[in-house]
């Protein structure tokens, strides 16, 4: 008997044996138990998810000749018809080569018979997002109220394509992408079954390399197989693949923890005497990184089990959170870099070369030594002739001795939201024993809106003990205001903070290397 690949051979007969697609198979094993059964149904997914597999399964749960069941017997003859690709009443149907208005009304045309074999007549089109809009147009009638026996089962990688009447005729369900932990276990049963010798790592490198696809992963299986002569091993899976052995990531994590540029050097050279690909290894180092960050910021994350964990949580506890964030930018930048680069080999040296440049053990120490040129020289304390221990009875002032009297008194008082507002762009005139006289600019004459005037007056009152009359004149103000003098202040703060960052070596350094530039607005005062 000739060989049958494995994506073949092991592909599943029923829901109970599908890997993966759980929130599919709930539904339709709950709709298929209570008998409620949709016209239409619509798969999505990329490819290798299981979207023909399900059909498959499907047009056997509706035809068992045990009757319509979640659970198909298998080994009647319309079950093996189907698993052999021979039943009359299934018709799967390749878009792609059957694009055509004509092809599709002489396929729909035969669907008002009954079925010859089964009890419903199930149509499986493939990659329905190739149709043309004709062919579309032309199955809408038949798709919204088909026969009693007929159902469609329409399979896309691509359902942004699909014209919106035809998504509203059916039944939508999106197959998710296989984990990696589901590919390795099933990978696993496999090969157990098969009786073949194999390793975890190998398995787990199968499952990387499918990226969510499980008919990638049995034939890359059915490949790792063939190279290792019946055996699936790390070591040979990793030539076959031209993966990066780990080792080499590590090893340049721990010459850039240690500031050794040569030993990072070496092991560029070494992956370049073994013909590895550079792109994939900055890919495989911005994955590396990705896990570095996670064992630094949830270390109950990672696996008991892990084979790598020591050496994980070595790394975390040697770098800084901030610098594993950057050196991930460093990596995918540099990884994008490489087609522009004088070859892939002087492109990966300098990716390295810039990990080391900007290699510092804490990028809070950065900011740390920075601090002395941005942090701004407090404010002088405000002198008040109107002290809060003062009295009951506040002493009264004819004329304020400086301006710093009205900004004590507005911080003791209890005002908020406009009335606050008010009292911070008014200049201080007069104080006296029943009136407090404020001038207020004419600009800001909106500010007056009530009750903001009466709650300032009845604040004041309880502030000195006695009652006093506001009065507001409109007039340019001769001094700074509260108000004008926090803003001033505020804006030399911030000139200040530009100007120390500006004179950063760190910043001056990333502005000229990585052609990076500063956004003004993102930078604070340290206060």
């Amino acid at each position: 008997m000739s060989y049958q690949v494995l994506a073949r051979k092991w592909r599943p007969r029923n829901f109970s044996t599908l890997v993966g697609q759980e929130h599919v198979v709930r539904a339709l094993t709950h709709a298929l138990s209570e008998q409620r059964l949709h016209h239409a149904y619509l798969f999505t997914g990329t490819r290798g998810v299981g979207k023909t597999t399900i059909a498959r399964i499907l047009a056997k749960s509706l035809n068992c000749e045990s009757g319509i069941t979640a659970t198909p017997c298998g080994t009647c003859s319309a079950c093996q018809e189907i698993d052999g690709g021979r039943f009359v009443d299934l018709l799967e149907v390749d878009a792609a080569t059957n694009t055509r208005v004509d092809e599709m009304r002489q396929l729909l045309e035969n669907a008002v018979y009954a079925p010859t074999r089964g009890r419903f007549k199930v149509y499986v089109i493939d990659e329905v997002h190739m149709l043309s809009n004709s062919a579309f147009n032309a199955m809408l009638k038949t798709l919204e109220e088909p026969p009693e026996h007929v159902k469609f089962i329409l399979a896309t990688t691509d359902p942004q394509k699909i014209p919106v009447t035809v998504l509203s005729r059916c039944l939508q369900f999106n197959l998710k992408q296989m984990p990696a932990a589901a590919i390795t276990g099933h990978l696993a049963h496999i090969l157990q079954a098969e009786e073949i010798s194999h390793d975890a790592p190998a398995l787990a490198l199968i499952a990387r390399s499918a990226a969510g696809s499980m008919r990638d992963a049995l034939s890359l299986l059915d490949q790792a197989i063939a190279h290792g002569a019946g055996k699936v091993e790390e070591g040979q899976v990793r030539a076959m693949l031209g993966t990066v052995d780990q080792d080499y990531l590590f090893a340049i994590l721990e010459a850039l923890a240690a500031g050794d540029a040569s030993a990072m050097l070496a092991v560029a050279a070494d992956l370049g005497m073994r013909s590895l690909s550079f792109a994939a290894a900055l890919q495989e180092l911005a994955t590396l990184l990705t896990r570095i960050q996670i064992a630094q910021c949830a270390p109950a994350a990672i696996d008991d089990e892990e084979p790598e964990r020591e050496r994980l949580l070595a790394l975390a506890a040697t770098f800084a959170p901030e610098f594993i964030q950057l050196a991930y930018q460093i990596a995918l930048v540099g990884r994008s870099e490489l087609p522009a680069a004088p070859d892939e080999y002087a492109g990966f040296v300098m990716t390295l070369l810039r990990l080391h440049a900007f290699r510092p053990s804490s990028v809070a120490d950065v900011v740390a030594a920075s601090r002395p040129h941005v942090t701004v020289a407090p404010m002088r304390p405000a002198t008040s002739a109107v002290p809060v221990t003062a009295p009951a009875k506040r002493e009264i002032q004819a004329v304020p001795s400086r301006e710093q009297d009205w900004d004590a008194i507005i911080a003791a008082l209890p005002l908020s939201g406009l009335a606050r507002t008010l009292a911070q762009h008014c200049e201080l005139r007069r104080l006296d024993d029943g009136e407090c006289l404020l001038r207020l600019a004419p600009a800001q004459t909106h500010l007056q809106m009530k009750p903001a005037p009466e709650r300032l007056q009845q604040a004041l009152s309880d502030y000195f003990a006695r009652p006093l009359r506001l009065r507001i004149e409109l007039a340019a103000n001769e001094i700074d205001t509260p108000a004008a003098t926090a803003g001033r202040e505020r804006q030399e703060r911030q000139e200040r903070a530009e100007a120390a960052i500006a004179r950063d070596g760190f910043v001056r350094d990333a502005i000229e290397s990585l052609d990076a530039s500063v956004v003004e607005a993102s930078i604070k005062p340290i206060t």
